[in-house]
């Protein structure tokens, strides 16, 4: 299954990404810069702060309450579709799915 990311400066990477994966892990295996995972995906440092491309976001699922709140605390602004890349797990619906890294401020 396959993950694409836009990078800040406009460039795109792709990487095959294992089913069961959360999508911070497979950030940080592929080198994705801005996406650090600090807390190692326990959902208490929102470094692995990313935009779901718009076409995909309802396939991701909803928000959690807790995941909202931290989202609030994001270097980068947020967006109508910002995610926690820790709480996003790669599955076969998500194959060829999109996401964008935002800037940091």
């Amino acid at each position: 299954m396959n993950v694409t990311w836009t990078l800040p400066d406009g460039s795109t990477k792709t990487a095959k990404v294992a089913e069961g994966t959360n999508l911070m892990e497979a950030a940080v295996a592929n080198n994705i810069p801005n996406v650090v995972g600090e807390c190692g995906g326990c959902l208490s440092c929102a470094t692995c702060h990313i935009i779901v491309d718009p076409d995909w976001a309802a396939k991701v699922g909803d928000v959690g309450d807790f995941e909202d709140a931290m989202l609030d605390a994001t270097e980068a602004e947020r967006g109508d579709s910002s995610r926690l890349s820790c709480q996003i797990t790669m599955s076969l619906d998500l194959d060829g799915i999109k996401l964008i890294v935002p800037v940091p401020e």
